[in-house]
């Protein structure tokens, strides 16, 4: 029995200190339940122990216990292993080359988004298909940050994804080739939907996005546009700063978005004197692939009423994460900020809400998707019903 109790000590004591890292016992009553949540887990490891057909493996059974606690948090945060803080610490990239694959963490792993012209759309990847293995490393128990590592490495070189759409017993193995994919100005172009509706395609928010925005509005505004529709559609990449910092484009005055960090401190992002510049009527594509800085910036839009959202409900992925290192050189990459709407709504987990709901049309795995684009269509319908309703 004594040794019984040592493994429970020794097990309990990292459970323990990933509590108070947390946070989680800043008052009485979360410690005296977190406490009570201990004492269970401290049951479950003395009940394997002694009626397990087999020796535990402490070590294994550990970290199982340690990626299970980060997980329940949040797809975003994760358990690193002391060879990923390692890698994480020293900044060691894992390859120039991707396949254009945003991921997050679902069971398995989740597309968030397929980089347009990407290796992965190219293949026909979408949001919402699963990664169940990369490589023949099943996905079950890999954090979105391990996946994306692994996706990358050098130019040319190969990758195996094992993919599910729909059916979870009909996988399909697909191999990508690994290449840099374009970013910046290649990542926004623009064009004239109509006589007088510039559409604007926007997959990235990296620097000098806000720039890039108001050169391409101009562009269309010397064709004839009166409104624009922005597509943010998959639109998973970039810093959520320069997502702020497009949104100053459209918002004259007022908050922009809320940082909100532990014990519901808040930060206020507001528009400052001059911006809102740009004061046409603006119509935004979203998808659930639309994440990140894009749903901070859809967010302060439609908050101030400056945009109409059509399309599906937006992923709910805006949060900053920090590493917390552990004593054994392990660590926890944990969400400690996250963003809300000008009203105070989270986004994290939550998503945006579209004001014109558009399903989306399913697609059979290795199939065309169907000719048109009704969700283009519902945005040019509601600048139109605005415009009626403003005369």
């Amino acid at each position: 029995m004594s040794r019984t109790r040592l493994f429970v000590l020794v097990v309990s004591a990292p459970i323990i200190a990933f509590a108070l890292v947390g946070g989680v016992l800043g008052q009485a009553t979360a410690r005296d339940e977190t406490y009570a949540h201990l004492r269970v887990f401290q049951d479950v490891i003395s009940l394997v122990l002694n009626n397990y057909v087999e020796d535990v493996r402490i070590d294994r059974v550990m970290t199982g216990a340690m990626r299970g606690l980060a997980d329940g948090l949040d797809a975003d945060s994760a358990y690193l292993t002391p060879d990923q803080v390692k890698v994480l610490e020293g900044h060691q990239s894992a390859g120039p080359a991707g396949v254009g694959l945003q991921l997050t963490r679902q069971y398995y792993l989740r597309v968030v988004s397929a980089r347009d012209d990407s290796p992965a759309s190219r293949a026909g990847l979408r949001p919402g298909d699963y990664v169940r293995a990369i490589d023949d490393t099943p996905t079950r128990n890999m954090s979105a940050w391990e996946g994306d590592r692994r996706l990358r490495g050098a130019p040319g070189t190969k990758v195996r994804l094992t993919v599910i759409r729909g059916n979870a017993a009909d996988p399909h193995a697909i191999e990508l080739v690994r290449d840099v994919v374009p970013t910046a100005p290649s990542a926004m172009k623009s064009r004239m939907a109509d006589a007088q509706t510039g559409y604007v395609r926007v997959i990235d928010f990296s620097s000098r996005v806000a720039e890039r925005l108001t050169a391409q509005i101009a562009e269309l505004q010397k064709t004839g546009a009166t409104r624009v529709i922005l597509d943010l559609r998959g639109a998973a990449w970039g810093d959520y700063e320069n997502g702020i910092a497009a949104a100053r484009l459209f918002v004259r005055s007022g908050t922009l978005t809320v940082r909100q960090g532990k014990g519901d401190v808040r930060e206020t992002i507001a528009a400052n004197a001059g911006d809102g510049g740009l004061t046409l009527p603006v119509a935004l594509l979203v998808d659930q692939g639309t994440s990140g800085a894009a749903e901070i910036f859809a967010g302060a839009l439609a908050g101030h009423g400056r945009a109409t959202l059509v399309g599906e409900k937006t992923l709910g992925r805006a949060a900053h994460q920090k590493l917390v290192k552990l004593a054994d050189g392990s660590g926890l990459w944990l969400s400690h900020i996250r963003y809300l709407t000008p009203g105070g709504t989270p986004i994290h987990e939550k998503g945006l809400t579209p004001d014109v709901e558009v399903d989306q049309p399913d697609v059979e795995f290795g199939q065309p998707a169907p000719a048109g684009d009704p969700t283009m269509q519902k945005a040019i319908d509601a600048l139109d019903l605005a415009r009626k309703t403003a005369a």
